[in-house]
């Protein structure tokens, strides 16, 4: 990546200019030659068309947003004639949209890729903690930091182009807002831009690449020396930069162990790299059967250009799964007319690097929803079809919505239950081997989650799903979240006790920029911790939120550094893939001292593994078998005691074992079959208020009670009886008795039995009363149910009302 935080402070975002070029003049029009300033509406050569604004600093500026594909090879470009007052090492910056969301606007823009001098075009690979922090300029555009060029004295050729479509909320489109670039003189001659070492496995030569930021007029000396995860000193020395050069390649030594480590190099420059175990990652039979995934959100969090060496580099850390999405706005802009390219194509990286996909459907797009139905469509039709879209293109699993318990709409259980219940019959229809289906991921138990339990979705879905979250007060020593405990006990309620459990593991660690190296160890114990303990409780698979660079309001996510190097949390998450193997639960390890927590796995091959830890002091227990520390490197010992300290060991060794609790057929996962859910399954109930008798809301989940639809003394409302099936069926419809002062009963007593042809939905009106003695505010349950002629019980719809 052509960025350094120490050249960015030097450049000054938003710099004042002493000079300017302008569209057909190269001269220096102010005395100082120090800062060039290129007007973004003044290129020699462009397709981008210009607007007007007189917040920008010509009242011009460069404009582009169009889903038209660029006319050329080319792109859609602009080049412009630059007077170079030196040679020299310059700081770009540009008044530009990001291409991420900031802090001061949603609005996102392209990647950008950039040409010097009719050189390749290379991409602005930056990472969103680096976008999110650029200070705001105008309007949507942000004072931007592009990195570093190497200028030659005279007339010179700056390019810029964009290639690759963004995603805004409802269309998928080129973007490009550009005000002005600003390039700045670095003070002083080469200096060191990178010290990398590629990712490698133990057996595998670790070579250390330099780099400087210019070519070396004579042998440009560069010290270095790198540390391990434990902050001691590996390896040290000094190499050479030839003359006319830019790179020198050192090769550390061979006897490092595998871990993280950090490289400590002139100039400031500092990178880490992650030397992998030797021993790969066992799954079963393929990667829909590992059960450790990352989440992913590429579309968000990935340069288009870094999207293949980040899917490589998930898949040699041992995950199988990744957790994405697309925008359902911007795939279906219109009814019907799909536009699914731009994910498919990030589907297809992460699956051609072995990765199982599991997508997740987002909010319905504007006009599919109405004020009452918001953030669902209004018509569970759409919601069928896209489904049935998503399921062809054939991702692992697709589950059903994010979080919908604690959104800030005022939809409901019982309104996600009947859309729960229209996605899965599109996914299920869509295929004969068609994705897994999971259900929505709840961020917590509660009123929500109850009603659309009870609303009888279990039946529709194959995969149960919830999110645990560590206390944010916690930031020393985070517990693994009671969660799984709490959902288990659901599942098993729900007569769901053998279906597959994911979790999704947020690991929320509060700071105003990057981590410090005492919060990385703490997110490497907690990562381990709390996918050995998901897994002993009997989750299926456990996803880590997130993978990529991921800083947000004060909070760090991601495996990954703002540079995209490898965390501690990376070679954490490696060494627990590579000695877990299949991670089949065996049990606790029996008879451990007060203090000191310990899980038994069954690797797969074999052998079992005991994981180790100790919350506060380091305490010395007796395991017998061969002993790896956090970033697994061998710990050498005389005898069987190894010390558990806050960060995980692990002992492996040759016992046999038996795992308590399998995860079917060895792990694999049931798969669905369509023809077990019956015509009467494929009748869906829904029931439909206006925005008038919308439900209070939610309040990040915590909203009082109560929770349900608000309805006067009589209230005119109506089922929707959908039917996703392949011929027309009879439906009767009828309401249970409410009690309490509540009565309900049909409009028409003759409507009640109703035909539903195939594909589509009748709806039928029903007048809901409360009476005198009923109180106000309290919730009562409604509940309706349906039967097909010649028999069949429709799954029933339950909704939560009361008078307001």
């Amino acid at each position: 990546m052509d960025f350094n935080r120490r050249t960015a402070m030097a450049a000054g975002l938003g710099a004042a200019a002493t000079a300017a070029v302008g569209a057909g003049s190269a001269s220096v029009r102010a005395a100082g030659p120090a800062t060039i300033t290129i007007p973004g509406e003044s290129p020699t050569s462009t397709n981008i068309p210009v607007a007007r604004d007189r917040r920008a600093s010509g009242g011009r500026y460069l404009a582009l947003l169009t889903a038209e594909r660029p006319p050329s090879e080319k792109g859609w470009y602009a080049t412009y004639r630059v007077r170079v007052p030196r040679s020299g090492v310059y700081a770009l910056t540009a008044v530009a949209v990001a291409p991420v969301e900031t802090p001061h606007t949603e609005a996102v823009g392209s990647y950008l890729q950039l040409s010097v001098d009719d050189g390749p075009f290379r991409e602005v690979a930056r990472s969103q903690p680096d976008w999110y922090g650029s200070p705001a300029a105008w309007g949507d555009l942000s004072e931007m930091n592009l990195g570093e060029v190497e200028l030659r004295e005279g007339d010179g050729a700056f390019s810029l182009r964009v290639v690759e479509p963004t995603v805004l909320d409802n269309r998928i489109v080129y973007v490009l807002s550009l005000d002005h670039l600003v390039l700045r003189p670095l003070p002083g001659g080469p200096a060191l831009r990178t010290a990398a070492v590629p990712r490698h496995r133990v057996g595998e030569p670790a070579r250390l690449r330099l780099t400087l930021n210019a070519r070396a007029t004579r042998p440009h000396p560069v010290h270095y020396a790198v540390t391990d995860y434990h902050g001691q000193r590996v390896a040290a020395g000094r190499a050479a930069v030839p003359a006319g050069s830019r790179t020198t390649t050192v090769t550390l030594p061979a006897d490092l162990s595998p871990g993280h480590y950090r490289i400590h190099a002139d100039d400031g420059v500092t990178s880490t790299f992650a030397r992998l175990p030797v021993r790969h990652t066992v799954t079963r039979t393929g990667a829909a059967d590992n059960p450790f995934g990352v989440n992913v959100w590429a579309s968000s969090l990935v340069p288009p250009s870094r999207l293949d060496e980040f899917a490589a580099a998930m898949r040699d850390m041992g995950a199988g799964w990744v957790r994405d999405g697309q925008s359902w706005p911007a795939a279906e802009p219109a009814p019907g007319a799909y536009d699914t390219a731009h994910h498919d194509r990030v589907t297809r990286t992460l699956r051609a690097h072995g990765l199982a996909v599991l997508d997740v459907l987002s909010p319905a797009p504007e006009w599919a929803m109405t004020d009452a139905s918001l953030p669902l469509p209004a018509d569970l039709r759409h919601a069928y079809r896209y489904a049935r879209r998503l399921a062809l293109a054939a991702p692992e699993a697709l589950q059903l919505s994010n979080e919908p318990d604690v959104d800030t709409t005022r939809s409901t259980g019982d309104a996600h239950a009947a859309f729960v219940k229209a996605t899965a019959l599109g996914i299920k229809d869509a295929r004969a081997e068609p994705p897994l289906v999971v259900l929505p991921g709840i961020a917590q138990s509660g009123p929500f989650q109850d009603l659309m339990l009870a609303n009888d979705v279990v039946r529709y879905a194959d995969v149960w799903a919830f999110h645990g979250y560590p206390d944010p007060a916690d930031q020393d020593d985070p517990e693994f979240p009671g969660a799984a405990e709490e959902q288990h006990a659901l599942a098993r309620r729900q007569g769901a006790g053998d279906t597959p459990v994911d979790d999704r593991v947020r690991g929320l660690l509060t700071t105003p920029s990057d981590l410090t190296p005492a919060q990385e160890r703490v997110q490497a114990r907690y990562l381990v911790r709390s996918m050995v303990e998901g897994l002993a409780a009997g989750n299926a698979r456990q996803f880590w939120f997130a993978a990529p660079p991921l800083h947000d309001d004060g909070v760090w996510f991601g495996l990954l550094d703002r540079d995209f190097g490898p965390l501690p949390a990376y070679s954490a998450f490696a060494t627990l893939t590579s000695l877990l193997g299949a991670a089949r639960f065996v049990g606790p390890v029996p008879q451990l001292p007060t203090g000191v927590r310990g899980f038994r796995f069954d690797d797969g091959c074999g052998q079992q593994v005991s994981l180790l830890w100790a919350a506060a002091r380091h305490t010395r227990v007796s395991v017998p078998g061969v002993a790896y520390d956090i970033m697994g490197r061998r710990i050498e010992r005389s005898g069987p005691a190894v010390v558990a300290s806050p960060d995980p060991v692990y002992v492996v060794s040759r016992e046999a074992a038996s795992s308590t609790r399998d995860r079917g057929a060895a792990g694999v996962l049931r798969r669905p079959d369509p023809g077990s859910l019956s015509p009467a399954e494929h009748i869906v109930l829904s029931q439909r208020y206006t925005a008038r008798n919308a439900a209070p809301g939610k309040d990040d989940g915590d909203a009082p009670p109560p929770h349900g639809y608000r309805l006067g003394r009589r209230t005119r409302m109506s089922l929707d009886v959908y039917n996703f099936g392949a011929r027309g069926r009879y439906v009767t419809a009828a309401a249970e008795p409410m009690g309490a002062g509540w009565s309900v009963r049909p409009v028409s007593l003759a409507d009640t039995r109703v035909w539903v042809p195939a594909g589509g939905r009748v709806g039928v009106e029903f007048l809901v009363e409360a009476g005198r003695s009923v109180r106000r505010r309290i919730d009562r349950r409604l509940v309706f149910g349906a039967r097909l002629d010649g028999g069949g019980e429709v799954p029933g719809s339950v909704a939560l009302v009361h008078l307001k």
